[in-house]
């Protein structure tokens, strides 16, 4: 298999550029749309019949424990992503990923409610696949398309797998306990396959180290330097990540529960309007990659979640005084939410590195905010549930629709004024530097390209 992949990487470095990154960045699509099939399934059943436990739905235990799981996988990825390094990291993915895999036969083969605890341990090593993929992904010139590409399956890997799990019940009769398991057992094949070609795509070259920096792993002393250098504007941004990771986890997780709700029905409707949502925003992404100037591309980024925050608002809006339709309005908060969502996870801090020249790696601040928002999902759930919020899951959604565009468009937007005045003040002290050979290097991470 080694001598293998090390055949297939000379002769992808033979390849031209747009042909390297369009190998690159079907295998990252392919890999995490792989990895959700592990992971997201289940939300595609209902589980009606079971008993309570603690006054709280089965299914509802079912998504807390396995992103609790997932959660706590992320605290530990802050430490795990940021010193990685380069070495048997496709091992590392189809190991963690077949630990998830063998929890779902658990989940199948023990009777609930005890199977919930398989969903917390097939939470546990599927947080870290993120940053393992995107490892493959960052301090390129491509790296906006890449990571558009990559994030999307966020979105059409939802549809996808939720489309998958009710076919295997409704055509196949598979249960809905087999069901996880039997949807993962259709992805292994494509799973290795494009995890074989991550393995062979070529490190960065000398041309998208002068771009983007060179990307190295980060210990606890340059992780502290990072975070207290930027921290202001770091909380805005990981705030706003909070609310939007909670409206996307919900959407994620009860989409079945919240189309019910508007009275729309059918297997097929997820993947239609999630692969139409996932096509704009690999659009509207993609473009990105065109913009060479680091600054001006993080501040087209905010100005993007900004607009996402408005749409999401006021389609919302617009639905509830019957102006739009239930499938319109799903469609457009779709696109809203991730508009905000997809940036934080592919290009939100790629470009914050590259703009202050900043040495590190993207997975460490990406899981400290990942962190921080599944923590933020879990407590979501508790108050729902525990009768703090008497509300349907599609009526819920719509006021935390409402909360999340206001914060949201204010914290992103007092985000980019501090982050663009950071900027100018690291500007001013490089041009007294060249005035009289002197600056405190001790507030900027500064890498001369």
């Amino acid at each position: 298999m080694t001598s293998l992949i090390v055949m297939l990487r000379r002769k992808l470095q033979q390849l031209p550029l747009v042909q390297i990154t369009l190998i690159t960045a079907f295998a990252a699509f392919g890999c995490y749309t792989s990895m959700y099939a592990f992971r997201k399934a289940f939300t595609a059943g209902t589980f009606e019949g079971q008993p309570l436990f603690l006054g709280v739905d089965y299914k509802v235990w079912l998504v807390i424990a396995q992103v609790f799981g997932y959660m706590l996988s992320k605290f530990y990825g802050i430490k795990f992503i940021a010193e990685l390094g380069h070495r048997r990291r496709g091992q590392k993915i189809l190991l963690l990923i077949g630990v998830a895999w063998f929890a779902l036969l658990g989940f199948a083969l023990v009777p609930p409610p005890y199977n919930v605890i398989f969903l917390f341990v097939n939470g546990l090593p599927l947080g870290m696949i993120w940053g393992l993929v995107f490892s493959y992904l960052e301090g390129r010139r491509t790296t906006e398309f890449l990571g558009a590409v990559m994030s999307v399956s966020l979105v059409f890997a939802s549809g996808l797998v939720k489309t998958t799990g009710r076919t295997l019940m409704d055509t196949f009769t598979v249960s809905e306990y087999w069901m996880p398991f039997c949807t993962g057992l259709l992805f292994v094949i494509p799973l290795l396959c494009c995890t074989a070609m991550l393995e062979a795509v070529p490190l960065p070259d000398a041309r998208d180290e002068a771009a983007r920096t060179v990307r190295e792993p980060m210990g606890a002393h340059e992780r502290k330097r990072f975070f207290l250098t930027y921290l202001p504007g770091l909380a805005l941004a990981i705030f706003a990540y909070l609310l939007f990771t909670i409206l996307r986890d919900m959407r994620d997780a009860f989409e079945v529960e919240i189309w019910a709700d508007v009275g729309v029905t059918g297997k097929h409707i997820y993947v239609q309007t999630d692969s139409a949502i996932a096509l704009a925003v690999l659009m509207m992404m993609g473009l990105l990659m065109f913009v060479r100037n680091n600054l001006y591309a993080f501040t087209l980024i905010h100005l993007m979640m900004i607009a996402g925050c408005v749409l999401i608002g006021a389609s919302t809006w617009l639905f509830q005084l019957g102006r739009l339709g239930s499938v319109a309005w799903m469609s457009l908060a779709g696109l809203g939410l991730y508009m905000v969502y997809i940036p934080y996870n592919a290009i939100f801090f790629e470009r914050l590195l590259a703009s202050f020249r900043h040495k590190g790696n993207v997975g460490f601040i990406m899981y400290v905010a990942d962190a921080v928002g599944y923590l933020g999902s879990v407590a979501v759930l508790v108050v729902h549930e525990w009768g703090f919020v008497h509300l349907s899951w599609g009526s819920f959604f719509q006021q935390a629709v409402f909360l999340s565009s206001v914060l949201g468009a204010g914290c992103i937007g007092i985000s980019l004024l501090y982050f663009r005045r950071k900027h100018a003040g690291r500007e001013t002290a490089l041009q007294r530097t060249s005035l009289d050979g002197t600056i405190n290097y001790s507030e900027y991470e500064y890498q001369k390209p």
